[in-house]
C-alpha cells in the first residue's frame, strides 16, 4: 500500500540533490521512500496523510547505545550528582544485575527502551553487548540484541570482570567469546580507557574481531586524552564514540580518515564531564555523529532530541549540523546509505514534528516535538502498552 505524506512545511532530506524542501510531499511504499517532491505535484496514493505544515525529517539514527542490560544504578548516579566522580568500575554493578536477569527480562527490557526511542523519533538503533562478561552471557545478549535492534555490537571487552586477570580475560575475549558471538553480530567494540583496557589489549581485541570479519567501532578518549582515537584511525575503525579530551593530533587523524567522530552530550552531562569539542571537529573537516549512549550508569536518556539541543545550545553546532549529525552522521557511523537520508530508494523512516522547522528541536527544548513516526514504512504507535508490574524494577524489565 503506497502511503502519501503531504502538507510538510519543512522536509529536510539530507539528500544533496533533493536538499531541503517547502510545501513537500513524498510517498511510502514497500517499506521505502518512493518519490519525494513538491506537495503540488505529489502523486495518487492507497492512503493520504496531510501534515498540516509540520516539519518532516528522517528518523533519528542513534549509533551508540548499551540496551541489553538488568538491574538499577539510580544511587550511583544520585551520588555522582554529589560529587563523586565517574569511573569505569560502576559497569561491574550492571554486570551482576544483567547475569543474574532471565532472557524474557533482559527481552522486556529491551523492547521497552527501543519503543520508547522510537515514540520520539529513533528509527535506527544501534545496541551493544557488554554487560554478560561471560561467554554465555555475552552469546545470550547478542541473541536477544539481534532480535530487536537494527545494529549489534560486541563489547566484551566492556571492562574486565572482578576477580579477573586482565590478559587471561582479554585472551578469553579475542577466542571463545568472539567465536560465540561472532555470527550474531556486525561490530565489535573496546572500552579503551583508563580503568578498563589499555592500547595494547585494545589493539588485540579490534584486530581479532577484524580477522573474523566483524566493523570496528572504538570507546576512546572519554576520561582523558589517550590512545583510543589513534587506534581507531589506524585500524580503520567506523567510529571512535565520547571523544571528549582530543589532542590536535587526535583532531588533524579524525579529519584526515573516515572514522567518525561520535559524539555523546548526555554522557557528558550526566558524568560532569567536559561536553566533546565539536567545534573544533567540524571547523577541522572531521565527520560527526551525535547519539545518546543510552545506559543505565552514565547517560539514562533514549532522547536523540535532548542530545541536538545540547548540542546546538552548549557544543555550538548550528541545526543543521546536529540534525545531521543525529540522523545522516549515525548512518555513516554505522556505514549505511538506507538510513538517516529521506529519498527514493531509501528505507521510509519519517519523523513529523509538532513544529514548523527542524529549527524548533533547539528552539524549544525539553518540549516533546515528535507528532509522527513511520519506520521502514509502519507507523509506529504512539502510547506504549500497558504492562504489569513496577516500570522502575525487576517486574518491567529492569
Amino acid at each position: 500500500m503506497a502511503v502519501l505524506i503531504t502538507g510538510i512545511g519543512e522536509l529536510t532530506t539530507h539528500d544533496p540533490e533533493l536538499g531541503r524542501l517547502s510545501e513537500a510531499a513524498l510517498v511510502i511504499e514497500g517499506g521505502k521512500v518512493a518519490w519525494v517532491g513538491s506537495a503540488a505535484q505529489a502523486p495518487d496514493a492507497d492512503e493520504r496523510v496531510d501534515v498540516g505544515g509540520r516539519a518532516v525529517l528522517p528518523g533519528w539514527v542513534d549509533s551508540h547505545t548499551h540496551l541489553v542490560f538488568a538491574g538499577d544504578r539510580t544511587a550511583e548516579f544520585e551520588a555522582r550528582m554529589a560529587g563523586k566522580p565517574y569511573t569505569a568500575g560502576g559497569i561491574a554493578t550492571t554486570v551482576g544485575a544483567t547475569r543474574e536477569a532471565s532472557d524474557e527480562q533482559l527481552a522486556a527490557n529491551l523492547r521497552r527502551h527501543v519503543g520508547e526511542a522510537a515514540r520520539q523519533g529513533t528509527t535506527c538503533l544501534e545496541t551493544k553487548t557488554g554487560y554478560g562478561l561471560t561467554v554465555e552471557d555475552e552469546a545470550r545478549s547478542a541473541r536477544i540484541a539481534g532480535e530487536v535492534a537494527d545494529e549489534v555490537t560486541f563489547l566484551g571487552a566492556h571492562l574486565v570482570p572482578p576477580g579477573a586477570d586482565a590478559e587471561s580475560y582479554v585472551d578469553l575475549v579475542c577466542g571463545e567469546m568472539l567465536d560465540a558471538v561472532a555470527g550474531g553480530v556486525r561490530w565489535a567494540d573496546v572500552f579503551c580507557e583508563t580503568g578498563a583496557f589499555d592500547e595494547a589489549q585494545s589493539a588485540r581485541v579490534l584486530k581479532a574481531a577484524a580477522e573474523r570479519g566483524l566493523g570496528l567501532r572504538v570507546h576512546g578518549n572519554q576520561l582523558g586524552e589517550g590512545p583510543g582515537v589513534r587506534l581507531a584511525v589506524e585500524l580503520g575503525a567506523a567510529s571512535v564514540d565520547h571523544c571528549t579530551y582530543l589532542s590536535d593530533a587526535d583532531v588533524e587523524a579524525l579529519a584526515a580518515s573516515e572514522t567518525v567522530a561520535t559524539l555523546l552530550p548526555a554522557c557528558d552531562l550526566s558524568t560532569r564531564q567536559p561536553l566533546a569539542p565539536a567545534r573544533r571537529l567540524l571547523d577541522a573537516g572531521a565527520t560527526v555523529a551525535l547519539a545518546s549512549n543510552a545506559n543505565p550508569g552514565s547517560s539514562y536518556t533514549t532522547s536523540m532530541a535532548f542530545c541536538v539541543a545540547t548540542a546546538v545550545l552548549q557544543m555550538r553546532m548550528t541545526i543543521e549540523e546536529a540534525v545531521w549529525s543525529a540522523t545522516a552522521g549515525g548512518a555513516k557511523a554505522l556505514r549505511r546509505n538506507d538510513v538517516g537520508v529521506l529519498r527514493p530508494g531509501a528505507r521510509a523512516d519519517v519523523h513529523v514534528l509538532d513544529a514548523p522547522s527542524v529549527t524548533h528541536l533547539a528552539y524549544r527544548p525539553g518540549v516533546p516535538l515528535t507528532n509522527m513516526v513511520w519506520r521502514a514504512g509502519e507507523r509506529v504507535p504512539r502510547a506504549e502498552p500497558a504492562h504489569s508490574g513496577r516500570v522502575n524494577g525487576e517486574q518491567a524489565g529492569r
